[in-house]
C-alpha cells in the first residue's frame, strides 16, 4: 500500500493547492490512503468545519490536527460527531473528538491514524509518552497499519518518539514545524519517519505568515496581527509504501512546487 501524508495545510493558499491539485496527485502517485494535517487551513490558525468538509472532499482519509486545534470555536462541537478529523489525543480531558481513525484504504485495508502533540515548547497536559502506547495498542487492535501524526517543535522529542514506536506502527510523522527536514528514513524495525513533512501552502513567508509582518514583530517586539501569504505556494509532505503487515519498506519526501 502507498500512503500519502500532506504536511501542515497554511491558509487559502494551501487549502486551494489541496483542492485543486489532490484527487490528480493520489492517481500520480498511486496513493491507496491519504491523511492531511488540516491545523493551519483557517487563514493560518484552526480549522473550521466548512474548510475540514473541502479538505475530506478534495481526497483526504483523515484529517488531522494540532496545536492550533481550538482556535475556531465552532471546531468543537464537529469534532464531537466527526469520525475522520481528529484532534490531539494529549489535550485537556473531556475535550470534544477523538484521537483515533480507523479508515477504509482504496482497497478495502483498514488504517488507523493517530494524533498527539509534543511535550516540549508546547503547552500541554499530558506528555505524549503518557499517551502513545494506549493509542497504539488500540490502533492495532483494528488495523495493521498504524499512522502517527506527531506534532511537535523539538526535533530531539520527534526522534525519540519515531525510535520507540519502531517495530509498532508504520509511520512516525512529524509535523508543526512548517519545514520539511531532510531525514525520512525506515529505521531497523520497519517504521519509516521523518522529523518535519514540511507545509502544504505559501513558501513565500515566513512560515506561512507574509515576511515583512514576522520580521516587525521580531525586530520590534511589538505584536502584529499576522497575515497568510499567498506566494510560493508547493505542496509538501511524504509517501510511505508499506506491506500487508504494517511495516514500511520506503518513505520519500514530496516537494512539488506550483
Amino acid at each position: 500500500m502507498r500512503i500519502l501524508f500532506l504536511a501542515d495545510v497554511f491558509g487559502s493558499a494551501g487549502r486551494r493547492a489541496v483542492e485543486e491539485r489532490l484527487p490528480r496527485l493520489r492517481e500520480e502517485l498511486g496513493a491507496g490512503f491519504c491523511v492531511v494535517n488540516g491545523e493551519n487551513t483557517a487563514d493560518g490558525r484552526g480549522l473550521t468545519p466548512k474548510l475540514a468538509d473541502k479538505l475530506l472532499a478534495a481526497g483526504a482519509d483523515v484529517v488531522t490536527l494540532g496545536n492550533h486545534v481550538w482556535a475556531r470555536d465552532e471546531i468543537g462541537p464537529y469534532l464531537a460527531q466527526s469520525e475522520r478529523v481528529i484532534r490531539p489525543a494529549n489535550v485537556a480531558s473531556g475535550s470534544p473528538g477523538r484521537a483515533l481513525a480507523v479508515a477504509p484504504a482504496a482497497d478495502g485495508t483498514p488504517v488507523a491514524v493517530i494524533n498527539v502533540l509534543g511535550w516540549l515548547f508546547l503547552d500541554v497536559p499530558l506528555g505524549p509518552f503518557e499517551v502513545i502506547d494506549q493509542l497504539v495498542a488500540e490502533a492495532r487492535g483494528q488495523a495493521r497499519v498504524v499512522v502517527v501524526d506527531f506534532h511537535a517543535e523539538a526535533t530531539s522529542e520527534k526522534i525519540a518518539v519515531a525510535r520507540w514506536l519502531d517495530g509498532q506502527v508504520t509511520a512516525v510523522i512529524g509535523t508543526h514545524t512548517h519545514v520539511q527536514t531532510s531525514d525520512a528514513r525506515v529505521q531497523p524495525g520497519g517504521t519509516a519517519a521523518i522529523t518535519d513533512a514540511g507545509m502544504t501552502g505559501p513558501h513565500d513567508s515566513v512560515i506561512g505568515v507574509e515576511a515583512d509582518l514576522a520580521i516587525r514583530r521580531m525586530r520590534t517586539g511589538v505584536p502584529v496581527r499576522f497575515r497568510p501569504a499567498e506566494t510560493g505556494v508547493r505542496i509538501e509532505g511524504v509517501v510511505v509504501d508499506c506491506e500487508a503487515d504494517g511495516r514500511a519498506t520506503a518513505i520519500e519526501a514530496l516537494r512539488i512546487e506550483l
